[in-house]
């Protein structure tokens, strides 16, 4: 392993109290994650754009903040921050992974995007997603194919599927996703990282889709405590947001132990049939949390895949659908067939009068069911997905996924993540629970009561402690 490679692995956290004591330059940091990024990138395909010589001016910039120079160094001074493409910025291209927009330049910078660089982290690139971040793996006309660096036959999931590609690949020191039925969290699962999806409105959004409750921007790192303090940064009230919550919550630098915690552990949640080695690595967590003081009891969770779906998939063909379906009236010759796919399965969920209400209705009945639920423990624990990883060329359209017997009618039905963007108000933290016999990694939700963030780090937290994952995939 060499010096560089070891400094494209740099912690967050760990970098920044480098480049107080100047034991570290921003600029020798930029230099290894780039030289990282050149290296890797032909195999992984993560980025969509990149800005490596406008990185190293701003590593200077840092550089000489830590020096003492001019301003006093800011929360992300000098750190990397891949930002997904979805979120525009201003000046830039924003073609949300789609031909059809592959020469629009966007007017606006994200929010989060905004607050990433007021905060001195450096924009070194820009991730890749699926056409309108609509699917659960990373492909496109516009981009190609995005691969898993721990084994390039699969895919590091989607949408945010760049980013998570781009930390493990050691591309990257942060990034940030956002997650609109898992989007975060599955790539976080498939690619050994830590993915955050924060209770709707802690962190601001874009109109319209702000007001989507079941859209969420949130961080993504390689440790608990890189996530915890890229979420401090982005999180807060927006002007341009009014559904951003305020007073801006923050969290704690540190994690107390999880004595006496109260964990939920349900590995189906509810008739989700899951892999057996996502299984075993699930109760291996629940084990580890067990061991550290815990209190873990396995629960039945009383909701059926059938309804998640169908109430999600009507929201979807509400909101999420049209919105790709105007799009093809206008340019479907370059849309991906994936995307075409999904606007019309949405399309089709809400064609029935009533079918909005009835949406509600199911979405009503996951969350008394999860309410309750986490009125008698603090966290729930349970697989991120139900198999390990999704085949990075296949764009499961005419594959069928089947786990232990059972065929799915989508293999967006392998995500468990959905229930929990009908439960939004709930934070969702993804961690890493082992690897499969195909050397990719599982992962496990972390499920807290309505916006307790701080109780779901603990635990993550924890499990970190307990059953660290620091190593690396081979590229």
């Amino acid at each position: 392993m060499t010096d560089l490679t070891d400094l494209a692995y740099l912690p967050a956290t760990e970098a920044l109290r480098r480049f107080r004591d100047r034991s570290l330059s921003p600029v020798e940091l930029v230099t290894a994650v780039v030289a990282r990024a050149e290296a890797v990138e032909p195999k992984v395909n993560a980025l969509a754009e990149r800005t490596f010589e406008e990185a190293l001016a701003a590593a200077r910039v840092a550089e000489a903040r830590y020096a003492g120079k001019g301003e006093a160094p800011r929360a992300l001074e000098g750190l990397l921050v891949a930002t997904k493409e979805e979120q525009p910025i201003a000046g830039r291209r924003s073609t949300d992974g789609s031909l059809a927009f592959r020469d629009e330049i966007a007017d606006e910078t994200h929010p989060v995007v905004e607050r990433v660089l007021a905060a001195g982290g450096i924009v070194h690139a820009r991730t890749t997603t699926p056409e309108f971040s609509c699917a659960g793996y990373t492909q496109s006309r516009l981009w190609g194919v995005t691969r898993n660096p721990w084994n390039l036959e699969y895919s590091p999931g989607g949408s945010s599927g760049g980013a998570g590609a781009a930390l493990a690949a050691g591309e990257t020191t942060l990034a940030t996703g956002s997650d609109i039925g898992g989007s975060i969290r599955i790539p976080a699962s498939f690619t050994g990282t830590v993915g955050y999806k924060p209770p709707y409105g802690r962190v601001p959004a874009m109109a319209p889709f702000n007001l989507d409750t079941y859209c969420h921007d949130g961080p993504m790192a390689r440790t608990v405590g890189d996530c915890a303090l890229l979420q401090n940064v982005i999180a807060g009230p927006h002007p341009l947001d009014a559904v951003s919550l305020r007073p801006k919550f923050l969290l704690p630098e540190r994690f107390g132990g999880v004595e006496g915690l109260k964990v939920a552990l349900s590995v189906t949640l509810g008739d989700w049939p899951v892999d057996p080695e996502v299984e075993a690595n699930t109760r291996a967590v629940a084990e580890a949390l067990r061991a550290a003081g815990a209190l873990v009891e396995e629960v039945e969770v009383p909701i059926t895949r059938a309804d998640v779906m169908g109430a999600a998939m009507i929201h979807f063909g509400s909101i999420f659908g049209p919105y790709i379906n105007s799009v093809a009236a206008e340019h479907g010759d370059l849309l991906n067939a994936y995307a075409l796919d999904f606007a019309e399965r949405a399309a089709h969920a809400v064609r029935e009068p009533g079918s909005f209400m009835r949406g509600l209705e199911l979405e009503a009945v996951v969350q008394s069911t999860l309410g309750t639920l986490l009125d008698r423990y603090d966290v729930l624990l349970c697989p991120t997905t139900a198999i390990p990883a999704f085949e990075a060329d296949d764009d499961y359209l005419s594959t069928k996924v089947v786990i232990d017997g059972v065929e799915l009618d989508s293999y967006l039905e392998a995500a468990m993540t959905t229930v929990f963007n009908i439960a939004s108000r709930c934070p969702v933290l993804s961690v890493p629970s082992g690897f499969a016999s195909t050397g990719v990694p599982t992962g496990v939700q972390i499920v807290g009561r309505t916006y307790d963030d701080t109780t779901v780090f603990r635990a993550a937290a924890a499990i970190e402690a307990t059953r660290p994952w620091g190593s690396r995939p081979t590229l």
